[in-house]
């Protein structure tokens, strides 16, 4: 096939039925177009952006369905996926698909690259953590933002490393960009550190009873301050 012909498939992947429906041949053949060129799938075949973080825990990029085996026989019984429930979305729904048949658990709560984490969906995946069986994977769709701050959280948490370690997970080792848009992460980090120079509190007491995402965005938007 051309790259031509790929480009026209990968078009007419973008124009999706509003309810894929994967047993329709049709169907498959515009999600896995729209999956592979739109959703970039293409390129994580071997990009893994595959990282072990803590005994049995794992973060990654959006795996295919080749991976999700290999990470099956590794032994990994559950997946957390930062991108969300995402029903009418190829990439979901192929997930969805894959776990099933490997007999994964899959869990979806949505995180964010580009804004403030939201209060409640942090909180559920510190539960999540506590919860969870072992070994398992977290994933976002590049690995980089979404799936580096679920670690963080899970460095700080539940491994209770120190804030500079856990800070470690957002870096350019994981294709992290603090200059973008998405330091807004690091920024959410920078102030919660900032809090604890005023005295001790534990991070989930913080984000429970203090954090304030419209405050946090406003910072970041004004040339992220830092509270004083």
């Amino acid at each position: 096939m051309t790259l031509v012909q790929k480009y026209r498939d990968w078009e007419k992947g973008r124009t999706l039925p509003a309810n894929i429906d994967l047993t329709n041949p049709d169907h498959r053949r515009m999600a896995m177009t729209h999956y592979n060129w739109a959703d970039h799938a293409i390129l994580r075949r071997r990009w893994t952006n595959f990282f072990e973080i803590a005994p049995g825990v794992y973060r990654s990029n959006q795996p295919t369905h080749d991976r999700f085996e290999r990470y099956a026989a590794m032994g990994i019984k559950t997946v957390i996926n930062l991108r969300g429930t995402s029903p009418s979305k190829p990439h979901y729904l192929l997930e969805r698909e894959s776990c099933a048949a490997l007999g994964i658990r899959m869990i979806d709560i949505g995180l964010h690259a580009r804004a403030a984490p939201p209060r409640d969906n942090m909180l559920k995946l510190i539960e999540i953590f506590r919860d969870i069986e072992r070994p398992f994977m977290m994933h976002c769709k590049s690995g980089a933002d979404r799936a580096g701050l679920a670690s963080a959280v899970y460095k700080l948490v539940i491994e209770g490393a120190p804030l500079a370690e856990a800070k470690t997970m957002l870096s350019f080792k994981y294709l992290h960009i603090k200059a973008h848009t998405t330091g807004i992460l690091d920024y959410f980090l920078d102030v919660y550190e900032a809090r604890l120079k005023q005295g001790p509190i534990v991070f989930e007491d913080w984000l429970r009873d203090e954090y304030d995402e419209a405050a946090l965005t406003a910072g970041f938007r004004n040339g992220r301050k830092i509270p004083q």
